[in-house]
């Protein structure tokens, strides 16, 4: 992106987002956006115009931990931070709020798998107030902020939950924010690993893994050329949309996705009465339930598009090109208002 902002801004009210907050008029999210053109033996400093904030735990950078980066961020910011993250394991919870919009988490690409944000709440522990956190706060990293990317980065929740067991969801990786892209990042858990809970959101080329619900949530997101992969033992879904009415319009695309792994999992459970999750293209290893889909014991929720017909729910659907062209590219998450790529 290029980061030399005119000088005029403009309140833009979107969902989510307080009444007054001024938004930069370059309000999209480019390829430059994720890259950090700098030698790593130069940090404090600023890439193409834009600040850039450089994390390692071993002390040779401006912060030690992802959230000290985050908290030097000043609040209503209007111009694009980059916030780049050596390579190691960072034991913490994260959370990027909603007043610090243009945050980039960066890490080398070559590297994802040894720049880790990890975590290990879950569902049952109980906060300092004597409350039991609930699936939401069990988060290791948290984006409420929009026009948020990362790339290069894993988010981890290391609790192991089993199907079945009472109250073990454990995120990784937890998104409230509004126009949201990943690129080639990992998310990893077992349980309710990916919260994709509000707003719009791209994931291109990442690695999420899990074994019960793994991404779940009423997100409008598409998901292209990513890796869904399951941890099961038995019994797992991939996925749990949300979508509350008919009105809402929200939902899960799946595009030139691949889906591997283990055990025997469903393509998706409807956590809403509405829910809506697509899949196009995709190759399936021989770790599908023959019946594709389950009602969650609930008959009003048999909803939902299949891919293929053999062996599914009768309350299935597969779509015809037509039917499945509005969900098959970024138009689906608006994204020419918002993507430069």
């Amino acid at each position: 992106m290029d980061c030399e902002y005119l000088s005029v801004v403009f309140a833009l009210l979107l969902v989510g987002v307080q009444v007054g907050f001024t938004y930069d008029v370059k309000s999209f999210i480019t390829w430059d956006d994720m890259k950090v053109d700098l030698p790593r033996e130069r940090i404090s400093t600023r890439d193409d115009g834009c600040r850039v904030i450089v994390v390692d735990k071993n002390g040779g950078g401006d912060s030690v931990t992802v959230q000290g980066a985050v908290d030097m961020v000043p609040a209503s910011n209007t111009q694009r931070v980059k916030i780049f993250v050596l390579p190691g394991i960072y034991r913490e919870k994260v959370l990027v709020p909603r007043s610090k919009p243009y945050i980039s988490f960066i890490g080398e690409e070559s590297r994802v798998a040894d720049t880790i944000i990890t975590w290990h709440d879950k569902a049952s522990d109980i906060d300092i107030n004597g409350h039991k956190l609930g699936t939401a706060n069990s988060a290791s990293v948290t984006i409420e902020s929009d026009y948020f990317c990362a790339t290069g980065i894993t988010f981890q929740n290391t609790v192991k939950a089993v199907a079945g067991a009472s109250e073990m969801q454990a995120a990784a990786l937890r998104i409230y924010g509004d126009r949201v892209m990943f690129y080639k990042v990992r998310v990893l858990g077992t349980q309710d690993t990916l919260l994709d809970l509000a707003g719009t959101h791209y994931f291109y080329q990442c690695h999420i893994e899990g074994n019960v619900d793994f991404i779940a949530g009423n997100g409008k997101s598409l998901y292209q050329e990513c890796n869904l992969h399951s941890v099961a033992e038995s019994s797992g879904a991939i996925a749990a949309q949300q979508r509350f009415s008919p009105d809402q319009n929200t939902g899960f695309s799946f595009v030139n996705c691949q889906v591997t792994g283990t055990g025997n999992i469903l393509l998706g459970r409807p956590w809403g009465n509405f829910s809506r999750m697509i899949y196009s293209n995709c190759y399936f290893n021989n770790i599908i339930d023959p019946q594709g889909w389950s009602d969650w014991r609930d008959p009003k929720r048999q909803k939902g598009p299949g891919a293929d017909r053999g062996g599914r729910v009768s309350w299935s659907k597969s779509l015809s090109y037509e039917d499945a062209k509005p969900f098959l590219n970024t138009n689906f998450i608006n994204g020419e208002q918002w993507l430069k790529l």
